[in-house]
């Protein structure tokens, strides 16, 4: 009985060293329990998913510091009666003036020193949106980086409602104005001003003696017309001139939106409550030096945002 027991404790202790030998050449843990231990099975290594790359965003064909500016429109470009009455006044237009209280979008854009040799003014007081592919077109021959156009007031300031530009027609003159330009200078940014609610005009001007005075010279006759008539008549009248200019600015935003180098000011003009200060003394219609100086802050706003 004690031989054949030394026997088994001698197995045992063969069969533990073994083990232990065993268990230092294999990569994963087991145990000395005896003959019937079971080593645990390694769980695999989960292969890593690479991460995608994200794709590229677009590179935007916009640049916020044009080197020359081109300005086209109507009255409001010329700085009519800003200096004096029935007068334009260019050196302080919001686009392209050279006044330093104004601080013009050229000035802001280019500087003083370059404002003369590389902005030009080709706006016309009493323009209307047909006369628009005319003045791109002399735009264009200028090779400008950036246009500047506001246009589209003289439209629905008609002696009645009933002359106001249609609709189409107001389109089609604006799409082949761009087509103009596309045509002599197809890299040219251009950036659109809404235009002004002059429903709100109407509403600032008629508490002022001043300007019931110089509306009753024929300015605007569609909407400043007969301006102390609260009567239904009226208020459908006015009412009507300022649905056409929404849809006036729905055609500048929709078209501008087709050119990938076009920027629409996204109603800042038309949203725009210009004050007493804001407008001409002498036709309280027309923007003062101030107003001008609003017209460029709001435009180089717009212009430089990236």
């Amino acid at each position: 009985m004690r031989g054949r027991g030394t026997f088994r404790t001698a197995r045992r202790v063969t069969f533990r060293a073994t083990a232990a030998l065993l268990c230092a050449g294999v990569l994963f843990g087991c145990t000395a329990e005896g003959p019937d231990a079971v080593a645990p099975v390694p769980t695999p290594t989960p292969k890593s998913t690479p991460t995608p790359k994200p794709a590229p965003s677009p590179t935007s064909l916009w640049d916020v510091s044009p080197g020359s500016v081109a300005a086209v429109g109507d009255s409001v470009t010329r700085a009519f009666d800003a200096c004096a009455v029935l007068a334009d006044c260019p050196e302080v237009s919001w686009a392209t003036g050279t006044d330093r209280a104004v601080n013009s979008l050229a000035l802001r854009l280019l500087g003083p020193e370059k404002v003369a040799a590389r902005s030009w003014n080709l706006a016309r007081t009493g323009a209307r949106m047909a006369e628009l592919p005319e003045q791109m077109a002399g735009a264009a021959a200028e090779k400008p980086e950036l246009v500047t156009v506001m246009m589209g007031a003289n439209d629905a300031c008609r002696p009645t409602p009933e002359l106001m530009t249609p609709v189409a027609d107001f389109r089609l003159s604006f799409e082949t104005a761009l087509a103009r330009l596309r045509a002599g200078a197809p890299k040219a940014q251009v950036y659109v001003s809404s235009v002004p609610d002059l429903k709100h005009l109407w509403s600032t001007g008629r508490l002022s003696p001043a300007g019931l005075r110089a509306w009753k010279l024929g300015i605007c006759g569609s909407m400043l017309a007969d301006a102390e008539d609260l009567g239904p008549a009226a208020e459908r009248r006015r009412t009507t001139v300022r649905a056409r200019v929404v849809a006036y600015n729905r055609v500048l935003e929709e078209v501008c939106a087709e050119d990938e180098r076009c920027r629409y000011d996204d109603g800042a003009v038309f949203g725009f409550r210009f004050d007493g200060g804001q407008l001409s003394p002498w036709d309280w219609f027309h923007p003062s030096r101030d107003g001008q100086a609003r017209l460029a802050e709001l435009a180089y706003r717009r212009i430089t945002k990236e």
